[in-house]
């Protein structure tokens, strides 16, 4: 087979509806209802297409980010085609796997809310001591996938997951890793002081006597909720009214934002077809947490439904990495906790105000150095080629967020392709964004029309750039974790 003009758009045509296919299962398994697919039959008449002598020939194909998407998007298909029988068998024995805390079952996937909400410290020390025993079960289920994922790996011609991840996303992982570590470092002098003083105030604990269970509970911001309006969803999309954005009208946003317990607890983005098929789904807790969530996926969501539709698809669908798009997410979450917001939308005293915001600041630095940690993490143990042992987690993540992670519970915690990498430059990125638009259009720049304009226009490139090329592009500058830096400097170090 010659990749022709024709053959590549067939090519294309097919990722784009195969894309469809898994997205909607996802969906569909993610709000608790009946797929619209079998697993078995979402590549059911694809399979002469899915193998190593079609990804090969699409290497003729000169067009550089063309050739990477395509390539990366049969991969991806061929993989999750073949892993199949080994992700069913996981997710079958996880489905069903409980802790039993106080005469209650709590399955693996209500950990976060029912620590989040629904928990003391010693019914998070037992959750603990249940947790570790169902790791210890499970671990054959998860460690037999990541293996055939990485023996599969192989088969493309990759060095290791790392050169694989690479290729894909673009990304130097070892100059990243020196970043991060960078990161890490600069901010332990003052992190932890001020960790340490929120949990002695909180619970009364030193920090080294807590978990990360413990952590899920405390950046909950549960604590504050007594300040969180009762509709705090309903009152965003009120806000991005003065964007002139109709959440409830915009064409190919759908949302999902009513409570029912067959959700699951994470909220999530689907993007099925940009921009004219996108879902938000979220199943609120109350409280702050529903605003930054809400916040969060609608960032995600409405970025993609004002993606322009006359991008290619390369631009719009087939995208090998969502770092753009975090970005977005993150400074439509972080707009809920600023001061403008909580001031002059929700009407709080502003001595209320820059409470809440300081300890919006310390979590998102602590959430900040738990992704940093992971990262480093997968770094280390994909780099020696063995994923088996949790020593590294363990070490490093305590060693990092100052909470204790247990070393059984490493493989649980694995996220694919150096996600956890795509959170932290998005998360640069996002103070990037909003560095420049308070230079531009002022410390109150979330309620002026004129910054709601130009974020539109960058919604609007779709995924055209990486996020190197956009800064470049849109004039914003280039990317540096100086401003993240400041903002941690300036909130947290200000006494």
């Amino acid at each position: 087979m010659k990749t022709t003009k024709i053959k590549i758009t067939e090519l294309e045509n097919i990722l784009h509806h195969l894309n469809c296919r898994l997205k909607l299962h996802t969906l569909y398994t993610w709000i608790g209802v009946p797929s619209l697919f079998k697993p078995d039959f979402i590549y059911k008449g694809y399979e002469s297409i899915l193998n190593l002598k079609t990804i090969e020939e699409v290497s003729e194909i000169k067009e550089e980010k063309k050739r990477i998407c395509i390539k990366h998007g049969l991969i991806d298909h061929y993989l999750q085609y073949q892993l199949m029988p080994y992700e069913a068998e996981m997710r079958t024995w996880m489905a069903g796997a409980a802790a039993h805390v106080d005469g209650k079952k709590i399955y693996l996937r209500e950990i976060i809310p029912y620590c989040q909400k629904h928990s003391t410290y010693l019914q998070r020390r037992a959750l603990q001591k249940e947790v570790s025993a169902l790791c210890k079960f499970l671990r054959p289920f998860v460690y037999n996938y990541w293996t055939m994922l990485l023996e599969l790996i192989k088969e493309f011609g990759f060095k290791d997951y790392l050169e694989y991840c690479s290729q894909k996303k673009g990304l130097n992982y070892t100059s990243f890793y020196q970043k991060i570590l960078s990161i890490l470092r600069i901010t332990d002098n003052f992190y932890y002081p001020l960790m340490q003083q929120w949990v002695k105030k909180r619970y009364g604990i030193p920090l080294e006597g807590l978990t990360r269970f413990d952590a899920i509970n405390l950046l909950g911001m549960q604590e504050f909720d007594h300040f969180a309006p009762k509709d705090g969803i309903n009152i965003f999309f009120g806000f991005l009214k003065r964007w002139g954005i109709d959440v409830t009208e915009l064409y190919g946003l759908y949302l999902d934002v009513g409570f029912n317990a067959r959700k699951s607890a994470q909220a999530m983005s689907f993007m099925v077809q940009i921009p004219e098929e996108i879902y938000v789904v979220i199943r609120p807790a109350g409280g702050w947490i529903d605003l930054e969530t809400i916040a969060h996926e609608l960032g995600h969501g409405v970025s993609a439904a004002f993606t322009d539709p006359d991008l290619p698809l390369e631009d719009r669908d087939l995208a090998t990495n969502y770092i753009l798009s975090e970005s977005f997410a993150f400074l439509m979450q972080n707009i809920v906790l600023s001061i403008p917001f909580l001031t002059q939308i929700l009407r709080l005293d502003k001595q209320v105000a820059e409470e809440l915001y300081f300890y919006k600041v310390l979590k998102d630095l602590s959430i900040f150095r738990r992704y940093a940690a992971k990262f480093l993490t997968e770094y280390k143990m994909f780099s020696c080629g063995d994923i088996s042992d949790g020593s590294i987690y363990s070490e490093y993540m305590t060693r990092y967020t100052g909470f204790y992670y247990q070393p059984e519970s490493h493989l649980f915690d694995l996220v694919p392709e150096f996600y956890c990498l795509d959170y932290l430059i998005a998360w640069i990125t996002e103070a990037i964004f909003e560095r420049y638009l308070c230079q531009k259009y002022g410390f109150d720049w979330m309620l002026k029309k004129e910054a709601a304009d130009e974020i539109k226009s960058w919604w609007s490139q779709g995924n055209k750039y990486s996020v190197f090329e956009f800064l470049k592009a849109n004039n914003i500058g280039k990317l540096s974790i100086k401003p993240i830096l400041e903002r941690w400097e300036n909130v947290l170090c200000r006494g």
